[in-house]
């Protein structure tokens, strides 16, 4: 059982061979990684929004290594019988250090990336610990690609490259996990009295 961190990325040596193989970008509030939103906020010169303080910290792992792994997994079968549980992730970030490596990645590139911490949506402590260990992928073979500025740059130009075709009002967060509820809805998705 492969139980994946999260994934960042936009490409793979295959998806990137053609453009008809090309994966996802979400950078929406509800599905889209703090690192992707945080892309294509500094691309449209927007505050990178850090949720609460931004201590979160959580697993990520580029997404040629989750494939990579899935590859690893199958090729090395365990034995019949045998639960095998794999913590897929090679790194691990709080929100604020990748908002802070985004906002600096991005000042290289020139674009005004300002930072600003807003109220979490989210139900989660700010203080939340990730103890997790990456478990068993390295063993084997898994030679995991690290996240670099030139990985963050290369998010920020597809977000540039693509501005144009972003939809800005996804990039809020409107659902607060806390009332459960769905804030700023449009009249026309409003449930009728």
């Amino acid at each position: 059982e492969l139980t994946p961190g999260i994934i960042y990325g936009v490409g793979t040596p295959h998806t990137t061979s053609d453009w008809r193989l090309a994966t996802r970008y979400d950078y929406d509030a509800v599905f889209g990684t703090a690192l992707n939103r945080f892309c294509v906020q500094a691309a449209l010169g927007q505050p990178i929004t850090v949720y609460g303080a931004g201590r979160q910290t959580r697993g990520f792992t580029d997404l040629r290594d989750m494939v990579r792994c899935v590859e690893l997994v199958v090729e090395r079968p365990g034995p019949a019988g045998e639960l095998r549980v794999f913590n897929q992730f090679t790194e691990q970030w709080s929100v604020l250090e990748l908002a802070r490596r985004v906002q600096r990645v991005a000042r290289c590139l020139g674009l005004d990336a300002k930072l600003k911490h807003v109220d979490n949506p989210r139900t989660e402590s700010e203080s939340q610990c990730f103890n997790e260990v990456p478990s068993g992928l390295l063993e084997l073979g898994l030679d995991p690609h690290l996240l670099t500025d030139e990985t963050i740059a290369g998010m920020l130009e597809l977000a540039l490259a693509n501005r144009d075709r972003v939809r800005p009002e996804t990039i809020a967060p409107k659902v607060s996990w806390r009332s459960g509820g769905v804030g700023g809805r449009p009249d026309h998705l409003r449930v009728a009295a």
